[in-house]
């Protein structure tokens, strides 16, 4: 990121750029209509890749990244004044959280300037779209239990696993993946990060049919694919160090979203549908709307704090699990909310009724919020330790060799 990112604007030059922001916005931010069935989120993915070209093509996309490799090269108080004004237009860029809050800080961070050169203009212009691989049938929670190995030949990478539940695979041009490299190395140690082509010969991915309908999360089988040697994301055996702080990115990204400032928009949505109902007088539901809208506003000033706490160019601190664990109680929150209030629409509808289609999958989506990005149980170990400094989880097995572990489908040593 610039080398400003610490910088402050005078009051006509902020006054200025919030102008240019939000003449952008009013032009371009006017909402995404999917016409028809979207399982695999490709209509609605197309529409963000267009917002975000456009916001390119204006000079504001990626605006604390340097200039030499495709970002405005502008202050974090310039990214404050863009995210100000974008929380009052409707977000256009869903599906970019994960090519743009967790894959392209990763690189601009820790890949050589090879591979920002080559990757991240492409990246910031979402020309091209990434995705995170880390998860496995048997390495979930602990990713560190991952079985996908990569073993350098000559000038090349050899990759052979599989992962699972990576979001939009399919729809994605390159990803960046973590492999076992040594196995003779403890399960922490021993694991490499590398950049990976979607389409290159070997990958095989294919859809998870999700309850809610969607096909939108795979799985991915690697068998002897090939990737060049520079590929190798930062320092070899490395990959659990750069593991760990994408995960720091990922649930900045989650908890905090593209906006600032104060928001309350499942509130405000659950507000409406029960006065639409005229349930708004009913004491429970106002009860609940309350809670529902203090938890808001808390994640909100958590957002708020763990943002001016970032440095730019730097990985953001376990404060971030805060933000991410408001997100899975929103959501747990809102889910029990919209069935006391839509009734059986939730649960039921019939086909031309859109809203109880709508409130019917946001209840079904809801459940992965307490996994994705990292359980809830994780996030509380990670305040608990690193932000709160209480005792850590006794762990049996951090001196053995990975090889030696019976984890995952691992049955045996070797």
């Amino acid at each position: 990121m610039s080398d400003n990112g610490e910088a402050e604007l005078d009051p006509a030059e902020a006054e200025a750029f919030r102008a240019r922001c939000r003449a952008f916005l009013e032009a371009h931010a006017t909402g995404i209509t999917i016409d028809g069935p979207d399982p695999r989120s490709e209509k609605e993915l197309a529409a963000n890749k267009a917002f975000q070209q456009q916001l390119a093509a204006a000079g504001l996309a990626g605006l604390t990244y340097p200039a030499e490799y495709g970002g405005a090269g502008l202050t974090k108080a310039h990214d404050r004044i863009w995210r100000e004004e974008y929380g009052k237009f409707p977000d256009m860029t869903t599906q970019l959280t994960i090519s743009h809050g967790m894959c392209l800080p990763m690189l601009a961070e820790y890949g050589t300037h090879e591979q920002k050169s080559a990757f991240l203009a492409d990246c910031i212009a979402a020309r091209t779209v990434w995705c995170q691989m880390f998860s496995e049938p048997g390495a979930g929670s602990d990713v560190a239990s991952l079985q996908t190995r990569a073993t350098l030949d000559g000038d090349e990478w050899t990759i052979n696993g599989q992962k699972v539940w990576t979001t939009l695979a399919h729809a994605c041009d390159y990803g960046i993946i973590v492999a076992r490299t040594d196995p003779e190395q403890v399960k922490h140690r021993g694991i490499s990060m590398f950049i990976i082509d979607m389409r290159a010969p070997g990958v095989d991915i294919r859809a998870i049919n999700q309850i809610d309908g969607g096909k939108h999360f795979n799985e991915i089988f690697f068998t002897d694919v090939k990737i060049p040697k520079d590929w190798l994301v930062g320092a070899y055996n490395e990959g659990w160090r750069l593991a760990t702080a994408m995960l720091m990115y990922e649930r900045v990204a989650i908890g905090t979203g593209s906006k600032s400032g104060v928001s309350t928009p499942t509130f405000k949505y659950l507000q409406g549908e029960a006065q639409r109902r005229g349930k708004l007088q009913d004491p429970a539901i106002r009860q609940s709307l309350m809670k529902l809208y203090s938890e808001e506003t808390a994640k909100s000033l958590v957002a708020l704090r763990t943002r001016a706490e970032m440095k730019a160019g730097k990985t953001p601190g376990p404060g971030g699990s805060l933000g991410k664990l408001h997100t899975a109680i929103i959501a747990r929150l809102a889910r029990t909310m919209t069935l006391e209030i839509v009734g059986a629409d939730g649960l039921a509808w019939d086909a031309s009724n859109a809203d109880g289609d709508k409130h019917a999958k946001s209840v079904l989506r809801s459940f992965s919020a307490n996994i994705a990005g990292g359980s809830d149980e994780i996030q509380k170990n990670i305040i608990g330790d690193r932000v709160l400094g209480l005792p850590r989880d006794i762990a049996v097995d951090i001196d053995v060799p990975f090889k030696d572990l019976k984890v995952g489908t691992q049955k045996s040593a070797g």
